[in-house]
């Protein structure tokens, strides 16, 4: 157990525990979590407590109850997160990473603008932006491929941006926000799916004469500043069999 403060409720940060280790594969699939009676010994909260995490873990699809025997940890890709979610993971954490995750393949250069882009972004096809690339993987294999595009003019204020590494000192977000004082208060988010392109399939280092059957899922997230400046539009495109989750409280 993590001895770092925690505001999370009891059952949401034992069900994150075990997220972390069953997707970085410290717990291997077939391996049986503890029983409820131990969970709530050793976290030292209700057996409905306690049950509650554990619900969490198999609605999640990581684990499954078998009758007479525990909880089983399943081995399944984890789901995909939209741009938006790792932002808020970023500002969190300071990572964008989800549990079990790395990201690679890191690229950055000023291009002209698609036409899709330029209509999500309000500027003229051929417009110089920034396009920031990487790739996020776990231990089942590509979860995601990530495009960052944002005005050419922010890398003149922070030239890291234009530059083929990860970013130090926080997300593009947060380090545009603070070279101009103007934070971020509005994003808009879509989710859809497509069929494979050749060019989606060569992003998630896929044989393109062999595309898989099921569509891809594609997120994306456009943010906005607090003068109403589009300041990023980020598109990910979801790995092979990775689908997509959103969680939220619901008011009682």
């Amino acid at each position: 157990m993590s001895d770092q403060a925690d505001n999370r409720a009891p059952y949401a940060q034992i069900a994150a525990h075990y997220t972390e280790l069953i997707t970085s594969g410290e717990l291997a699939p077939g391996s049986l979590l503890p029983s409820i009676k131990n969970l709530a010994q050793e976290w030292k909260v209700s057996t409905a407590t306690a049950e509650k995490a554990l619900r969490k873990l198999r609605n999640d699809g990581l684990v499954r109850g078998i009758h007479g025997i525990g909880t089983e940890v399943l081995d399944r890709p984890a789901p995909m997160s939209s741009g938006s979610q790792r932002q808020d993971r970023g500002r969190r954490t300071g990572s964008s990473w989800g549990a079990g995750e790395r990201s690679d393949s890191h690229s950055a250069s000023v291009v002209s603008a698609p036409a899709d882009v330029a209509q999500a972004m309000d500027i003229k096809p051929g417009s110089d932006v920034i396009r920031r690339r990487r790739v996020y993987r776990d231990r089942h294999g590509i979860v995601a491929h990530s495009t960052s595009w944002i005005p050419a003019q922010y890398a003149n204020l922070i030239p890291q941006l234009a530059k083929s590494q990860r970013l130090s000192g926080g997300t593009s977000l947060q380090l545009i926000a603070q070279a101009t004082g103007r934070p971020i208060t509005h994003r808009v988010d879509t989710a859809s799916a497509r069929l494979l392109t050749p060019e989606d399939a060569e992003l998630l280092e896929l044989d393109p004469a062999k595309p898989p059957a099921d569509p891809v899922v594609v997120m994306t997230a456009k943010f906005v500043d607090s003068e109403g400046d589009i300041v990023e539009y980020g598109v990910d495109l979801g790995g092979p069999g990775r689908t997509w989750r959103t969680e939220s409280e619901i008011a009682q």
